[in-house]
């Protein structure tokens, strides 16, 4: 049956909308985005590998221009500044406790404090910068307790060093005397006798009277009693510079060590005659006496750049093996695929060996390191990229341009490879800290020395500072942070470039 129970609508309610009108789709808003443009979109989104971006950045940044920012060079080495701490005079001299060069050294005692008493009064450097602990213990001395004071100290490793003793040909003395009056700065001091001191010890610091045990020996006002000698009989150069306070003419400053001089002098203030400024360390010194920011930047430097030119390299050849691996298939894959599993079952490290042992000698150790990694590094990027291909090459695009004639060459590189490339871009990505880290575990294991070529590098690096982290932390620090950094960003960055030029998330928006 009908349901008739509805309401009738009438006629002149009924109306043409547009009639008689030409109706056209609209013009696109919105402007059209390149592949590249939309990766770059969906890129900035991710805000993991864009922070990793940034410190990437900036790792590249320190590693170029790092070495422009210091006075040294890598082959600068300072004898005595080896291991030392960070120091910035302009910010140590502000007592943040910071940057101040400062180490602890415990269980100070009486004749402790006097030295570094000593070197504070001789010098005008007082290598103390405060005392962070102090015990009280009870001998037995001659049958009866005696209370003994020890004191934690915090000293300026800098200023610690004081005096040394330094040999000079006659011209270079002479050149001192005449930088001392340029700058009113005080290297050369007077001279001790080391017999006048004490037969137990030479230290160039030991300017004062000590008794048999080394302990100074102090006037009625607890002063130290000064030993220079005033010996004229002591052949020496002739001195025509600045005298310390207290000197009436009388005090010697050398003494004649065949047919050169030797002389006391104020090592820091030694430095800045050799260098013409302060010593300065942002990082302080490693093992071998170099400014350890500088070393950083230089292995950095290299490391990055060996890593993007094996990587252009290997995946330049990797790309072209596996793109006709996968996309001729058949029995040109087969062949091909027998010469990557023979390559690939050569360990790298034997490679890196014999490369080095033999063929190191007619190319360099640079070069023939280089070559071991070309030789079977550009593997794992042929494998991926024949996996790619075989995973487009029968779509229905590839399908279509093959049936309108578009050639072998254009179809692998023009269609195929297009969409492969984000994949492709990540591993390329991750092959970068890859390559860095085998150059740092050889270096570190001293299997390749690549000093002599680089100067130093993060692997050379880290080696030195293990022998000595308990001591100079520092050492391990700071190559270890900024390997660290680059192996996290570059995974992160990697991570983020796969998803940025994903084809099949071109036009999604988030």
């Amino acid at each position: 049956m009908k349901n008739n129970n509805f309401e009738k609508i009438p006629q002149e309610k009924f109306a043409f909308v547009q009639m008689g009108a030409q109706l056209h789709d609209s013009k696109l808003e919105t402007k059209s985005r390149s592949f590249f443009a939309d990766a770059m979109l969906r890129f900035s989104k991710n805000k993991s590998s864009v922070v990793a971006a940034w410190i990437l950045l900036f790792l590249i940044l320190f590693s170029l221009f790092g070495p422009m920012l210091t006075p040294y060079s890598i082959y600068q080495k300072d004898p005595l500044y080896i291991n030392y701490p960070a120091y910035v005079p302009s910010i140590a001299e502000k007592g943040w406790g910071i940057l101040d060069g400062a180490k602890v050294h415990d269980s100070q005692n009486d004749v402790s404090m006097n030295y570094w008493k000593g070197i504070a009064e001789e010098t005008g450097y007082n290598p103390v910068l405060g005392v962070v602990g102090e015990h009280t213990t009870y001998v037995k001395y001659r049958g009866q307790m005696v209370e003994r004071k020890t004191y934690d100290l915090e000293v300026n490793r800098y200023y610690e060093i004081g005096v040394v003793y330094r040999v000079f040909s006659y011209a270079e003395f002479e050149k001192i005397q005449a930088w001392q009056n340029e700058t009113g700065i005080q290297v050369i001091y007077p001279y001790v006798e080391p017999k006048d001191i004490s037969d137990i010890s030479d230290n160039p610091n030991i300017w004062y009277q000590v008794d048999s045990k080394g302990a100074a020996v102090l006037d009625d006002n607890g002063e130290l009693v000064p030993m220079y000698s005033t010996n004229k009989d002591i052949e020496g150069a002739p001195y025509n510079s600045l005298r310390i306070e207290g000197d009436d003419g009388s005090y010697i400053y050398s003494v004649a060590k065949s047919g050169a001089v030797q002389a006391r002098v104020c090592y820091y203030n030694y430095y800045q005659y050799l260098n013409g400024h302060e010593p300065s360390f942002i990082f302080g010194t490693n093992t071998m006496g170099q400014d350890l920011f500088t070393a950083v930047a230089v292995g950095a430097r290299f490391s990055l750049l060996f890593a993007i030119l094996v990587s252009i390299i290997n995946l330049t050849i990797g790309a072209f093996y596996g793109a006709i691996q996968g996309y001729y298939g058949g029995m040109v894959d087969m062949i091909m695929d027998r010469v990557v599993d023979i390559l690939s079952g050569v360990p790298f490290i034997v490679v890196t060996s014999l490369f080095q042992l033999h063929l190191a000698r007619k190319v360099g150790v640079v070069g023939s390191f280089a070559f071991a990694f070309v030789l079977i590094g550009w593997i794992g990027m042929a494998a991926l990229t024949r996996k790619q291909f075989y995973r487009f090459k029968s779509q229905e695009f590839v399908t279509a341009a093959r049936t309108l004639g578009a050639s072998d060459f254009r179809l692998m590189f023009r269609h195929i490879f297009p969409n492969a490339i984000g994949t492709i871009i990540t591993s390329c990505a991750l092959i970068i800290p890859s390559v860095i880290r085998q150059e740092t575990t050889l270096s570190y294991l001293g299997i390749v020395d690549l000093s002599a070529f680089a100067g130093t590098t993060i692997g050379t690096l880290l080696s030195q500072g293990n022998a000595n982290v308990t001591t100079a932390p520092h050492t391990m620090l700071w190559p270890s942070l900024f390997l660290g950094l680059l192996m996290i960003s570059f995974n992160l960055f990697g991570n983020g470039l796969r998803d940025a030029f994903n084809p099949s998330t071109r036009g999604v928006e988030d």
